[in-house]
This record gives C-alpha cells, sequence and structure tokens, in this order.
C-alpha cells in the first residue's frame, strides 16, 4: 500500500501555484516537500496544514494505492 500526491501537484496546478508558494505558506521543511515528491509518508500533521493553507479536504490532496493484493478484502 503507498500513497499518490498526484492531486496535490494537479491542484497547485489549478490554482497558478508553486511549489514554493505551497513550502512558504504552510511553513515546511525542504525534506517534507521532497517527501511529498517522492510520494513518501508523511505526518498527518504537515497535511493538515497544507489542507488549511489550501483551504481543502485531506481527500482532495493525497489518494491511498493499494497493492494487487490487497484489492480484495481478507477472506475469514
Amino acid at each position: 500500500m503507498g500513497i499518490t500526491y498526484k492531486k496535490l501537484w494537479k491542484l497547485l496546478i489549478d490554482r497558478d501555484m508553486l511549489k514554493k508558494d505551497l513550502r512558504e505558506g504552510c511553513d515546511l521543511s525542504t525534506a517534507s516537500m521532497a517527501k511529498l515528491a517522492k510520494g513518501r509518508n508523511i505526518n498527518t500533521d504537515v497535511l493538515v496544514r497544507v489542507c488549511n493553507f489550501l483551504r481543502c479536504d485531506i481527500s482532495d490532496i493525497c489518494e491511498v494505492i493499494l497493492d494487487d493484493d490487497e484489492t480484495e478484502p481478507p477472506q475469514q
């Protein structure tokens, strides 16, 4: 299972914003920005700050990607 932030990047494009604007507006470290860019796990506090800055819901900026073997619920 992984996470993608493609929705975040699209939202920035739609709002004519740069990653730099996001970093400065949310007071994000370069390490946090790098994690977002690489689709790595990041602290929920960072995601909440991004949502507050962009005035959006968390589902507007990220999406969970299931592994192929995780697409069906486990058998009991």
